[in-house]
């Protein structure tokens, strides 16, 4: 009850957003990125890249914050990325990142994050 339409759709009914619509696309604030679904910590805004794909990009994930799965929809062989809390999609995972960051790519949907400001 307490997600917008759009995150039902990503977190719980596997959706994707458009490529450069998500808010936290762009965003180059310090801060935690945390589970829109139920407020687990994921990322942190240290792990966070441009990867120009349109969709906020990431090293990294917070330890034992995410699981992942095999996802082979709509004909393609993808390594789904999932909050290990409450199951909510997030988005998946490439082997084409950074290599000086361990080569990974966690390529999420901005409407699956919540973002909370690092104190200054």
């Amino acid at each position: 009850a307490k997600l917008t339409p759009e995150q039902y759709r990503i977190l719980r009914e596997h959706g994707t957003e458009r490529a450069f619509t998500g808010k936290y696309e762009k965003n180059k604030a310090a801060g935690e990125y945390v589970c829109a679904g139920c407020g687990q910590p994921l990322f942190e805004s240290d792990a966070k890249f441009d990867s120009g794909s349109g969709w906020p990009s990431f090293t990294r994930p917070e330890d034992g914050a995410v699981e992942e799965h095999s996802d082979t929809a709509h004909g393609m062989v993808r390594t789904e990325v999932v909050c290990s809390r409450c199951e909510g999609h997030l988005g998946h995972v490439f082997p084409d990142g950074p290599g000086d960051r361990g080569g990974l790519r966690y390529c999420i949907n901005s409407a699956a994050l919540d973002f909370k400001p690092e104190d200054n």
